[in-house]
């Protein structure tokens, strides 16, 4: 699948787009399968990475069970391989309440990579359009075509910037 999130900006966390107020937050891994009432209003069917050996990941305010974004990766061939990353939809766009999920997201799949002995290396594969986005955004490389990945250096700063405190 080819990722095409929007990174809006890098934050220290996530911060409440009205207020400015930076919130603390968790991610969790999923343990129960997804259903269908799981992503209503969201962009993809998520029970198909699911059924594919991707797990998915959501991030969480601190203390809420309401979920903020998702990311589906494996670990495969010494990457998080991504499948999809996506903002709920009370977080589209310019108007979205909170900022900082699409990096997030990111900084997630690198730890979970790092924790796995990966180095922090994730790879995707960014719709065409995006990719000097993601070279920018993400200090994303090209590997090959629309592919592209995260080395250990710029996993070190998304980790640094969402997850450390």
């Amino acid at each position: 699948m080819e990722v095409d999130i929007l990174i809006d900006k890098l934050t220290d966390c996530l911060v409440e787009r009205e207020t400015g107020i930076i919130l603390d937050t968790e991610y969790r891994c999923r343990t129960m399968p997804i259903k269908p009432k799981d992503y209503k209003g969201w962009k993809f069917n998520w029970s198909t990475t699911e059924k594919d050996g991707y797990t998915i990941y959501e991030v969480f305010l601190k203390d809420s069970n309401i979920v903020q974004g998702r990311i589906s990766f494996r670990i495969d061939g010494g990457v998080a391989d991504v499948d999809i990353v996506e903002t709920a939809p009370h977080n589209y766009g310019h108007t979205g309440m909170y900022v900082g999920v699409g990096g997030h997201l990111f900084a997630i799949a690198c730890q979970v990579s790092l924790e796995n002995g990966c180095d922090g290396f994730v790879a995707f594969t960014a719709k065409s359009d995006l990719i000097s986005y993601y070279e920018k955004t993400l200090n994303a490389q090209v590997i090959d075509g629309q592919r592209m990945y995260i080395d250990d250096m710029a996993a070190k700063i998304l980790i640094d910037k969402y997850l450390r405190k």
